[in-house]
């Protein structure tokens, strides 16, 4: 029975890594929320420009991060070394949520299945509109 749980453990963490190592072969960004004491905090995702904005997605709702940008919609995203502000505007609209999970899919390929098996729970499209 140990060499059984060992070996599931083991093949846990393979699978682990190797989904993390896939995930970030493609851009991956980085988003800087505020809470409500003005401390930051930094969450890696992924992004995809839809429409001329950039878009992010949240795998599920009751994330921090997303909890935090609902608090204070006032975000920085990081691309490509360089960053800009934005506004942050959750969409529940079907139609572009499946627009947009066919761009994440296009971009992020078997990966972005994968994670949707793992971790999407009604997940929620995320636009970032040019902060003034």
């Amino acid at each position: 029975m140990a060499r059984l749980v060992f070996w599931l453990v083991v093949i846990g963490m393979a699978v682990g890594a190797v989904t993390y190592w896939a995930g970030e072969q493609t851009e991956v960004a980085v988003l800087r929320t505020l809470d409500a004491e003005g401390d930051t905090y930094d969450t890696k995702l992924w992004v995809v420009d839809y429409e001329n904005d950039p878009w992010v997605r949240v795998a599920n709702p009751d994330r921090d991060w997303y909890q935090r940008l609902r608090d204070n919609p006032v975000v920085e995203l990081t691309r490509y070394g360089e960053t800009r502000r934005y506004r942050a505007e959750p969409h529940d609209v079907p139609e572009i949520a499946a627009e947009l999970d066919a761009a994440f899919r296009a971009k992020y390929g078997l990966v972005d299945w994968w994670y949707g098996v793992l971790l999407r729970r009604g997940s929620i499209p995320v636009r970032l509109a040019p902060a003034p």
